[in-house]
């Protein structure tokens, strides 16, 4: 592999790293992507793509408000990539609904609703009947639900395949088969070492996932805390009345295509790299999927998939400059949020290279947090 100047290379092909090549390559930067696999085939291809902030984000704070702001990048974001690609992506804004089956479970549901009614953000309490109604196979136990019209899911292997080949579109080069082993500086470049030759740049974007904190940087003694979470997830052939929105409950979440599968996730496992799926997985969660929808007893069964997630220990990811090399950005750390948290990612880490604006809500993610890194 031939070793060329390139304004920034990209360490990470991953949504993360799709998504900030092709943001930087869209204004006129001259791009590298780097990675050991295909476009999307890390924890990505194990991903639901579920647009949820509201769920799990529902308490306010930095993580909220990263990925409120994402989702309302997200109508636009598909539309250009899409475009710019040529190349359909699964995209539905169709909601969710949280599914509780006892009083405790409603008790939380309201304090949701009135939370999101504090945003200005549409929440709907739906009762026993009414739930069944919305979605006729959900289980005869069920007491009732939160409806929230804004979420959504996008196909993210697809959607990172179109960013990859948007990217290329507007100038990028991806170099696959190649694993980065080290980021050093050399003069005033960055060079980024792979088992194929090396690459150099004016400035590094690390965005490798749970891979991240596996490559070494000279020069800096820490390297950034993130750890891999195993995350399995299921496809299934879903037969009967369609199910009309992605369906949340305290063990799984179903995500409806429209070719009438299904998808189900997704485990939480600290497995290190361990990144098969695992009968163990499969089962829990045929077992969470049939108890919110009995009827997954008689889908067909169509695989199975493991990724694994880069978590910190707080939470939030890892987006801005090092400390300690000039040239370095972080962006890496989003867990289960990567790809929701994609346009914004892609923004921000566009914005600081190329404008040197620094948003306000990048304190909270600044890599300082962790130390010198």
């Amino acid at each position: 592999m031939p070793s060329r100047p390139s304004d920034i290379v990209v360490v990470g092909a991953g949504i993360i790293g799709c998504a900030v090549a092709y943001e930087l390559a869209r204004r006129g930067v001259s791009v590298e992507v780097v990675d050991d696999r295909p476009p999307g085939m890390g924890a990505t291809q194990a991903s639901a793509g579920v647009l949820a902030p509201y769920i799990e984000a529902n308490e306010g704070g930095a993580l909220l408000e990263l990925t409120a702001r994402s989702l309302d990048l997200y109508d636009d974001f598909v539309a250009r990539v899409s475009a710019d690609s040529g190349a359909g992506v699964l995209y539905r804004r169709s909601g969710t609904l949280d599914v509780a089956f006892d009083e405790e479970g409603m008790r939380k549901h309201r304090a949701t609703a009135a939370f999101l009614a504090s945003r200005g953000v549409a929440g709907h309490l739906v009762d026993g009947p009414a739930i069944r109604a919305e979605e006729p196979h959900l289980a005869a136990d069920a007491t009732g639900g939160l409806l929230i019209p804004a979420h959504g899911f996008v196909a993210a292997g697809a959607l990172t395949r179109a960013l990859a080949t948007a990217a290329r579109k507007h100038g990028a080069h991806l170099i696959e088969g190649s694993r980065v082993l080290r980021i050093a500086r050399r003069g005033g470049d960055l060079v980024v070492e792979t088992g194929r030759g090396a690459l150099t740049g004016n400035g590094v974007i690390l965005a490798a996932g749970s891979w991240s904190g596996q490559i070494e940087v000279a020069g800096v003694s820490a390297r950034v805390p993130v750890r891999p979470v195993r995350g399995q997830l299921l496809h299934v052939a879903w037969r009967g009345a369609a199910i009309r929105r992605v369906i949340w409950s305290e063990r799984c979440y179903l995500v409806p295509w429209d070719d009438g599968t299904v998808l189900v996730g997704a485990t939480v496992e600290e497995a290190g790299f361990d990144e098969r799926a695992t009968v163990a997985g499969v089962r829990d969660l045929v077992e969470a999927a049939s108890e919110l929808m009995p009827h997954m007893w008689s889908a067909g069964f169509l695989g199975a998939r493991a990724g694994l997630r880069p978590a910190t220990s707080d939470g939030l990811p890892v987006i801005g400059r090092s400390g300690v090399i000039p040239g370095l950005m972080y962006a890496t750390g989003h867990y289960r949020n990567g790809v929701l948290l994609a346009p914004l990612t892609a923004q921000l880490v566009a914005d600081v290279v190329l404008a040197d604006r620094i948003d306000p809500v990048m304190e909270a993610i600044s890599p300082c947090r962790f130390g010198e890194l």
